[in-house]
This record gives C-alpha cells, sequence and structure tokens, in this order.
C-alpha cells in the first residue's frame, strides 16, 4: 500500500515529538519536521551530554535530555516518540518508554530489522501495544552523528511502515501524516517481508561491500589496487563507509534472511566462476544482460511503470495548432505485430535469431522482458537490432514471478497459448487499461485442448496458468475474426497432442502462420483455416521487421485530409490480411499509389505515396473491417472531412480495444463538433467542419494520435489528454509528426 498525498509545508500534524537517539536518522526527522512546522516542540535525548548540546545549538532540537524519564510525564496524546538507536540497543529503550510513558503517545522507530524490533516490544509489553507502529526510513549518508542532520533528506524517499494487526488505526495516521510532513513517500509492508527484501536489497549489498573491501585491504597491493580504482569500484564499496556498529547488529538482528540472501548470491556467485573457467560464453552473456536489463528497469517493473524512457511521465497532454499540411519522405517504426512474434519464436527456435527493424515501443518491449524472464538470452534492442538465443520449444524456465506485460493484449493473448503448453506455472499481469479487457476469448479455446487457466471474475486478468497439462489439439471454429485468438490456439498446438486447426469467419492478418513457416515449421494454409502438428521444431533465422502500416495509417489519413500535402511512407508491410486501411481509403478517393513493390522475409512490402484528394463518405465494406481492425480511429478523422455520409459496421471488436475505440472517438468528434453517432458494432459520421476543443483519449494510443492528424483540419487548437501510452506503438510519434509539418507541442499533465 502506497501513501502519496502530500501535506502542505507548516501544518502541524503532531504535537510534540520526541527523538531517541539524535543522529543522522533522528535528527534529520527532528530538522524536517521543525523547519516545515510539523509539530509544536522537538525533544530530543541522547546518551552523552555533548551530543545533547550540540543538537540545541545546530537547532536541530528546541531542548535536549539525558534522560526519557526526565520529560515523560509531559507527553500525551498527539505526541511522538521516534527510536533511532542502533537494533540491538532498541529492547533496552522500549523497556525504558515502557515504564515511563504513557499508552496516548504514539512510538515509532527507524531501525531496518522489523522482526527484531517486535521481537523487542513483545518482550518489553508482553504483546504489541495498540501505540506502538514500526517502521523504517530507506535513506541515509556516509556522514553520521548530529552534525550530519539534512532536513532534506527524506524528501521523496521511501518510509516502510510495518504496523502489526494490533496497532491503533490513530496511531498509524499519526506516523503516517509525520513523514508526509517532511515530503516522504510513505508505504506499508507486513514485517516478514520487509526483513527479507532488505536482506536482499540492503543488508546483503552492505555485506558484501564490506567483504570486497576487506579483502582487497589485506591484499598486498593494496596501495595501488584502490589507488587505481575506477569509480565504478568507488561507488561499488561506498557504502562500505557507513556506521560498522550499525551493520553489526543489524547482520546480528537479521541474520535468518541475511542468510538466505546470502546463499542464494553464493550459489549463482559460484556458477557464475564455473561459467567463466568453462569459457561458457552464452551463460555470461545471460547472466549480463538479464542484469543490465533488471538494473535500468526493477524500479518500473515494481511499480508497474513502463520499460521505455518515453512513458515514465503517465500523463501527458498533446496540442496541436490547428491547419498546415504534411509532406515528406517518413519511415515509421517496425510493424509491433511481427514484432511481438519475432520475439515468441526466436526464443522458441534452436539457434541464435538475428532480427532487424524491431519496434523499440512499450508492447513489444514487455514481450521482450517476459522471455528474458523465463531464461532466454537476448540482446539489446539497440537501434531495432535483436539477438535471440533461443532455447527449443521446451527450453523455457519458469519466470521469478508474474510476468506483467503492461498493456500489451497482444503479450497477454499470444503467450497465454505458448504457456499452456509448458511444464512449469505461470500468471500473466497488466496494468489497468489490460486488467479490463476479456481474456475468455483465449481462455475458453485453451480450456477445450485442456489447459487449466484461471482468470479473474468475468474472464479478466489477470490470468494463471497451470503448468504440466496434456494438451489436445482441437479444430475451433473461431466465433470472431480475431488474429490474436487464432494466434494463441495455434501456438498452444505446437504443444498439443495432433492437429490443431483454427477456422475463422473472415480473414484476419497472418503473421504467425508466415512467421512459424519462415521457423521452418510446417503450417498447412486452406481457405479460412490454418492447421499444424506438434513435433516439430523451429529453426532461428533472420527477420527483417517491415514499418508498420497501422502506424503509417495516420500519416496516410493526414495526407488524405490536408490540401497541399504529398507523403511517401517507406519499406511498410503491405500484408494483405492488413491492407484495409488502404482499400477503404481508396473508396473513399483517396490519391494513394504503391510504389516499389517487393517481399522481405515473407512480407509484402512498399512505399505509400499519398497525395491530397477530396474525400467521399462510403458504407465501409464488411469485408474490410477485419484487415483494418486498428486503423479505424483515424479513419473515422477522414470520414469527419469526406463529403457525406460514412457508415461502419460489423465492427464490435473496436468496443473492446484498449478503449471502446466506437465510444471515445465518437465522444471526442462530437466535442470537436462533428455529427458522429455510435451503434451497438459501428458509427455514422457526417462530414462537415471540424473545431478545435479538448477531447480525452482515455490512454488509448490510437485515440491520441487520431485526434493529432485532426487538427490539420480543425478551425482551432486541439488538446488531447493521457497521451503518454502512445509509446506503446510509435515511440517516435511527435518527433514524426513534426517533421512533417503538423503543429504539435507536449507538456506534462
Amino acid at each position: 500500500m502506497t501513501s502519496d498525498d502530500s501535506l502542505p509545508n507548516n501544518e502541524q500534524v503532531i504535537n510534540r515529538l520526541v527523538v531517541i537517539g539524535i543522529g543522522l536518522i533522528g535528527g534529520s526527522l527532528a530538522t524536517a519536521l521543525k523547519q516545515r512546522g510539523g509539530c509544536r516542540e522537538v525533544i530530543g535525548i541522547a546518551r552523552r551530554e555533548q551530543a545533547c548540546i550540540d543538537a540545541v545549538k545546530l537547532g536541530v532540537v528546541d531542548r535536549a535530555e539525558l534522560s526519557l524519564a526526565k520529560i515523560a510525564p509531559e507527553l500525551g496524546e498527539g505526541d511522538v516518540i521516534f527510536i533511532s538507536v542502533p537494533t540491538l540497543t532498541v529492547a533496552k529503550i522500549l523497556q525504558d518508554i515502557k515504564a515511563h510513558v504513557s499508552p496516548e503517545v504514539t512510538v515509532t522507530d527507524g531501525a531496518s530489522v522489523k522482526g527484531s524490533v517486535i521481537n523487542a516490544v513483545i518482550q518489553a509489553y508482553g504483546e504489541v501495544p495498540p501505540q506502538f507502529v514500526a517502521g523504517h526510513p530507506i535513506a541515509g549518508s556516509e556522514q553520521s552523528g548530529v552534525t550530519a542532520a539534512n532536513p532534506e533528506l527524506y524528501v521523496d524517499h521511501r518510509i516502510i511502515l510495518t504496523p502489526t494487526p494490533e496497532a491503533g488505526a490513530e496511531h498509524v495516521n499519526r506516523v503516517t501524516r509525520m513523514w508526509q510532513a517532511v515530503e516522504a513517500e510513505v508505504l506499508s509492508m507486513p514485517v516478514d517481508e520487509h526483513d527479507d527484501v532488505l536482506a536482499a536489497t540492503s543488508h546483503l549489498p552492505h555485506a558484501i561491500a564490506y567483504s570486497l573491501v576487506d579483502t582487497l585491504a589485506h591484499d598486498a597491493e593494496n596501495e595501488n589496487i584502490f589507488r587505481y580504482a575506477a569509480g565504478g569500484f568507488r561507488d561499488f564499496t561506498r557504502i562500505a563507509s557507513s556506521d560498522p556498529i550499525m551493520w553489526h547488529d543489524i547482520m546480528q538482528a537479521n541474520k535468518g534472511s541475511v542468510l538466505k540472501a546470502l546463499n542464494l548470491f553464493t550459489d549463482n556467485l559460484q556458477r557464475l566462476s564455473d561459467a567463466i573457467a568453462a569459457g561458457d560464453s552464452e551463460y555470461l552473456l545471460g547472466v549480463f544482460t538479464r542484469a543490465k536489463v533488471a538494473r535500468d528497469h526493477f524500479s518500473k517493473m515494481l511499480t508497474k511503470k513502463a520499460y521505455s524512457e518515453s512513458m515514465q511521465d503517465q500523463e501527458i497532454t498533446y496540442t496541436v495548432q490547428p491547419g498546415g499540411c504534411v509532406n515528406g519522405e517518413l519511415r515509421v517504426p517496425g510493424d509491433k505485430s511481427i514484432s511481438h512474434r519475432s520475439i515468441m519464436l526466436g526464443s522458441l527456435a534452436e539457434g541464435v535469431t538475428e532480427v532487424e527493424g524491431f519496434l523499440e515501443g512499450e508492447d513489444a518491449l514487455a514481450t521482450l522482458q517476459s522471455f528474458r524472464d523465463m531464461g532466454v538470452v537476448i540482446e539489446g534492442p539497440n537501434n531495432g537490432r535483436v539477438k535471440i538465443h533461443g532455447v527449443g520449444l521446451n527450453g523455457l524456465q519458469a519466470p521469478p514471478g508474474p510476468l506483467y506485460v503492461g498493456n500489451s493484449g497482444t503479450s497477454m493473448r499470444l503467450l497465454s497459448g505458448l504457456l499452456a503448453g509448458q511444464s512449469f506455472d505461470s500468471e500473466l499481469t497488466g496494468d489497468e487499461s489490460l486488467s479490463k479487457r476479456p481474456m475468455n476469448r483465449v481462455a475458453n479455446p485453451l480450456r477445450d485442448m485442456g489447459a487449466e487457466i484461471e482468470t479473474a471474475e468475468g474472464g479478466l486478468p489477470p490470468v494463471k496458468i497451470k503448468g504440466g497439462a496434456k494438451l489436445k489439439g482441437i479444430d475451433y471454429q473461431m466465433p470472431m475474426a480475431s488474429a490474436q485468438v487464432k494466434s494463441c490456439v495455434l501456438l498452444a498446438g505446437l504443444y498439443a497432442e495432433g492437429e490443431t486447426q483454427t477456422t475463422e469467419p473472415a480473414p484476419t492478418r497472418d503473421h504467425t502462420e508466415r512467421m512459424l513457416q519462415g521457423f521452418g515449421y510446417d503450417v498447412n494454409r486452406k481457405g479460412a483455416s490454418a492447421s499444424l502438428s506438434s513435433g516439430g521444431k523451429l529453426t532461428a533465422t533472420k527477420i527483417e521487421v517491415p514499418a508498420d502500416i497501422s502506424s503509417a495509417t495516420f500519416f496516410m489519413v493526414a495526407a488524405a485530409i490536408a490540401p497541399g500535402s504529398d507523403v511517401t511512407l517507406t519499406h511498410v508491410g503491405i500484408n494483405p490480411t492488413r491492407d484495409g486501411v488502404i482499400n477503404i481509403l481508396k473508396l473513399m478517393g483517396a490519391d494513394i499509389t504503391l510504389e516499389n513493390q517487393r517481399e522481405v522475409g515473407g512480407e509484402p512490402v512498399a512505399d505509400i505515396r499519398v497525395k491530397y484528394a477530396p474525400l467521399k463518405g462510403i458504407k465501409i465494406p464488411e469485408d474490410q473491417v477485419p484487415l483494418a481492425i486498428d486503423e479505424f480511429p483515424a479513419l473515422f478523422v477522414a470520414a469527419s472531412c469526406a463529403e457525406g455520409q460514412t457508415v461502419l459496421t460489423g465492427a464490435e471488436e473496436l468496443r473492446v480495444k484498449e478503449s471502446d475505440r466506437i465510444q471515445v472517438m465518437a465522444d471526442g468528434l462530437q466535442t470537436l463538433g462533428v455529427k458522429a453517432e455510435p451503434t451497438p458494432d459501428g458509427i455514422v459520421i457526417q462530414g462537415g467542419d471540424i473545431g478545435g476543443g479538448e477531447v480525452e483519449s482515455h490512454g488509448d494510443h490510437r485515440i491520441a494520435m487520431s485526434f493529432t492528424v485532426a487538427a490539420l483540419r480543425a478551425s482551432a487548437p486541439i488538446t488531447i489528454r493521457n497521451c503518454a501510452n502512445v509509446a506503446t506503438s510509435f515511440p517516435t510519434f511527435v518527433e514524426l509528426a513534426t517533421k512533417a509539418g503538423i503543429s504539435l507541442s507536449t507538456a506534462p499533465a
């Protein structure tokens, strides 16, 4: 649980603060609370008289005493005692508090081992009294003592509270507000979990740093070792200059958890040593690539934030000035669907697969990270280049925890099929948006194949898959046209007994079938059906990912609606199961030509040139709907600029995308003055003038980019809220849009 409510400075949140131990930790809290007006008085308790004198002289406390007993009669409700002494000294302090302090006084602490503190509380009181709230500020410095007190030490740092069930709500609230008053982020965690986590992330690193420095200090050449040590060594060993008494106490107090973490690290270190001795290049590369990615992204993964830097600010607003046109030659990022599948099949192949043009967007990075979590060594991505060291169809390893796929429905649905055939249990989770999207459409056919799958109520994520199921092939007549469902079933078929066949009611993208064949796997395709049998193998290959036609669509529509436009989009995939947007725009009268048509890696590509031409409204043929399902938000903008009425039917799938794209686009277009009436399976749009205004994307990347394009024909600026998710599919959108001629600016919300 996290509490990020900020409190204004100069708001008194407690009456008195009594700090027992006026060193760095206690002194910093004291001076921070004083400066911010968070309490009426700060009293310090120290063992040495000089420390008391110094604390008062430096302004850290208002007064200081050598004994808690002397001030205890003054204390009552609203006062807080903060114990800031070495871990093994806490027990003696608690006995003094029990003897002299009223139960109305709130007591908390800053020790980094909570299990030993709770034990000490029980020894002193016979139980955990309601007044006691265990806590641990995650902050520190190389300096110590009262002179090191820093009023900014806790700003934007985390404070972990570990209240037991006995803790009184008013006492927990008081401690929470006290830490918030010094601008800290307050979290809550069970005691045992805290000690295990801190053993691995704090206590173990300190033990390693102390041991490393001690080892080198005893080396005969230690003078030169330290003289020539680079910044990395100094950074790594900085924590070895912390207070040795404190760390002696911590290692003793948290012995069980520290030993568990130390033994795990020692085992892994031995495996690393063995790999170095054996010249095991792949093992070394696996350790180093996984470690680098984990270090780069661990905070994002723990807080379910983005993998890509461009999504770190989760609230981004676009402001687009009206008018203009688009011109030039543009290369949009690699195809997202193909990027996903290149990682999945490359990981299951035998040998090393090299990928060029990989989309370094949030969704594809989530897939890549999932396979790293399952033991696959993946180098990159680096400027679209990825090298995948395949482990074979049966080489995946159990991930250390749930696989977090962010906002990527493709990742969750396709991985469900692959994971259904594994020997280990797995769980797929996503962000808030993905957690509202239906997963029974893949879970049900997988259950028909014998998979054991659980979803949340209503068939929503998370998806939990039991390992070791014996899958059997099925002949699945798909109730809806969905490439994700088709691909999920076919990928599960790689592990199923007998033949697995899918038959779709309308054509959908066939990247999975094409890529399986590209990896040498036999896939039979006949009309609307595709089938395969288990027992084959995937052989590593080279993949060149074409530019994504879904991303190219925004500039195709931009050129089609803005007079004076002439854009060429290079190396775009024009797979016949994805070319619906081209067909629909041509039916509306768009001036589109395909140049330099060719085939790359089994996928047809072309340079697409679009010049402005007046558009007319049409009845969109239903056979084109599955071929343009992701492109409709942008096509709705084209329809708004066309003469006459455009009618879409048979597109109910749009209601269960990243947002309800029918309703969200209708709402936004209506805000801009366009006549747009949603229907259960589509929309009716009357072309005309587009005004300005503020629209909400609901975190849907395609909605945000579509309204950006609409500004080319608007009469006033358009503001678009919640645009951070554009990075899921098109991380360079702002750059390319500006280059092409769209007057777009971004700002944190």
